[in-house]
């Protein structure tokens, strides 16, 4: 990605087998860091992100983010054959509607553990792990990939929007807690993307309305939130820790 130099540098990208974690994979790759492919069922896609990537050294590491011993392993496993981790990117997330007048509470209770247990505790062990590594060297970056949902709410699927905005808390607690180690915690937060998690939605009767949320009258590209990725990780940013960057295309504003 033009304008970011990072080579040399050694990334983890969770849930880089498609969607805004294969266009962040292949940005870095493109910026001259090796990265290392995080997959939990898409091995073939996982391949194909590989198999896009310039450079050389990148490779393929699969866990189930919700697992903590995966987790454990997969850290384990990218810092013995990386050598360290300069950069993590939580992106492994899960979306599905459960709104609470239409499923049962047995339904009910599998959403809430299921995406939580994912999207917020997984994300937090990923990031347990590497921290421990990065304190060891006094050094690293950590970005999470959270939502406008966290700030706009989800109606239909309020256990994704309590997993985004425990995120953003998780990730500015941290950012206090890390600063003496000169590791920097930020986050982005898209709105909708042209994803295949978000297909069905902006293929569907919703999608021209969700379209029209923003000015620019469409969603993000997975590029674009890679690029506000690779500006937090970069050199010259640290100030920028505990910061929540909004990717929406002005189509959810806070102040």
């Amino acid at each position: 990605m033009a304008g970011f130099d990072f080579s040399g540098r050694k990334v983890l990208v969770t849930g880089a087998s498609r969607g805004i974690g294969r266009a962040v994979a292949l940005a870095f790759a493109r910026a001259g860091a090796q990265v290392a492919v995080h997959f939990h069922r898409q091995a073939d896609q996982a391949r194909e992100t590989l198999a896009a990537m310039p450079g050389t050294g990148h490779i393929m590491v699969q866990a189930n983010i919700a697992d903590p011993a995966a987790v454990e392993q997969m850290v384990a496993q990218v810092v013995d054959r990386l050598g360290r981790i300069d950069v993590l990117v939580n992106n492994a997330g899960i979306y599905y509607y459960h709104p609470l007048d239409e499923c049962s509470y047995q339904e009910w209770q599998s959403a809430w553990q299921e995406i939580l247990g994912t999207n917020l505790i997984g994300a937090a062990n990923v990031t347990y792990c590497v921290a421990r590594h990065m304190m060891s060297r006094r050094s690293g970056r950590i970005i999470n990939v959270s939502s406008r949902g966290a700030f706009r709410g989800e109606p239909r699927a309020t256990a994704y929007g309590a997993s985004k905005a425990g995120l953003n808390a998780f990730s500015q607690s941290l950012a206090q807690h890390l600063a003496p180690y000169n590791i920097y915690v930020m986050v982005v937060a898209p709105g909708f993307v042209e994803t295949d998690m978000a297909r069905d939605i902006l293929d569907g009767p919703e999608g021209e309305a969700i379209r029209r949320q923003s000015p620019l009258n469409r969603v993000a590209r997975p590029e674009e939130v890679a690029h506000a990725v690779l500006f937090l990780a970069s050199e010259g940013a640290e100030f920028t820790t505990g910061t929540i960057v909004d990717v929406n295309g002005a189509s959810y504003l806070r102040s």
